[in-house]
């Protein structure tokens, strides 16, 4: 048995996110998409302040045109098929370059409610640690799966971060509940069965908000998540620069973002290419 070692292991791995959050005022950064899935940005990231990094099979899929990919819609429908050696692979690249005081947690086939049968193993899980993460990144959408997740991660010295869906969302990425109310009661049973951070998908796709707001069905489910565990919390989904700093004093700890980060990233490439071609 490896558990003293694997307890310390998460001890320093807590360490480091609640570094970040203190670093940050309250409301520290996860960088993903780009970032997470190419070295190079990830290091940008890193430069810039992020203490945060996130590698996930998704965008993976659409990083390397797995099958012709050039959407994360359509990606999310065979992120399954992105084996752990090459989730291992990128997280291995970003450890190496970014060092050992960032904290790295890893969406992997099998952490997700995925769309195929795709079991994580212990095998599996073992290979994302010993490539440098810290956590994994999951999108289970039942207490009795995340559990098992959660058992499994802990096993080998690995973090948890869980979250909470609405059920109409497009993908299911989280234990879907419609209510502040239900938010609540889910979040304390994440809590309970030993989830290390909690978070929301806020969606922030509603009609007639304010720019730069939160909408008042959105605001009222992350009231109802950071009331009610005392693990720091996640806020997930549209998220970008018009309306992050309404996030800020709401109580939520770190804010997801990578399709903002991958979206300036590409208009950058499209001006630079523009500015070299069209010089006449």
């Amino acid at each position: 048995m490896i558990v003293g070692d694997m307890e310390q292991k998460m001890r320093h791995a807590k360490q480091k996110v609640q570094d970040a959050i203190e670093a940050h005022h309250g409301t520290t950064l996860l960088s993903t998409g780009i970032t997470g899935d190419d070295a190079r940005m990830a290091l940008a990231a890193v430069k810039a302040g992020a203490r945060m990094i996130e590698p996930n099979h998704p965008a993976l899929a659409l990083a390397r045109g797995y099958k012709g990919v050039t959407s994360m819609h359509v990606a999310e429908g065979l992120r399954h098929e992105i084996s752990v050696d090459q989730m291992a692979e990128a997280v291995h690249g970003v450890r190496n370059v970014v060092g050992n005081d960032i904290y790295i947690t890893v969406g992997a086939a099998g952490t997700f409610t995925e769309v195929m049968p795709t079991p994580l193993t212990e095998e599996d899980v073992i290979k994302l640690a010993r490539a440098g993460a810290d956590g994994l990144h999951t999108h289970k959408s039942t207490i009795e799966d995340l559990k098992d997740m959660v058992d499994i991660a802990h096993r080998y010295g690995l973090l948890i971060d869980a979250y909470i869906a609405h059920p109409s969302d497009r993908h299911l990425f989280g234990v879907p509940c419609e209510t502040p109310k239900e938010v609540a009661e889910t979040a304390k049973k994440m809590e309970a069965i030993g989830v290390d951070f909690v978070g929301l998908m806020t969606g922030m796709s509603y009609e007639g908000v304010e720019a730069g707001k939160i909408a008042d069905p959105v605001k009222a489910r992350i009231d109802a998540l950071v009331k009610a565990v005392s693990v720091p919390t996640l806020a997930e989904g549209g998220i970008n620069l018009d309306n992050f700093k309404a996030f800020i004093g709401t109580g939520v700890n770190i804010i997801v973002v990578g399709t903002a980060i991958d979206d300036v990233a590409r208009e950058a490439v499209d001006r630079v290419v523009r500015t070299f071609v069209e010089h006449e």
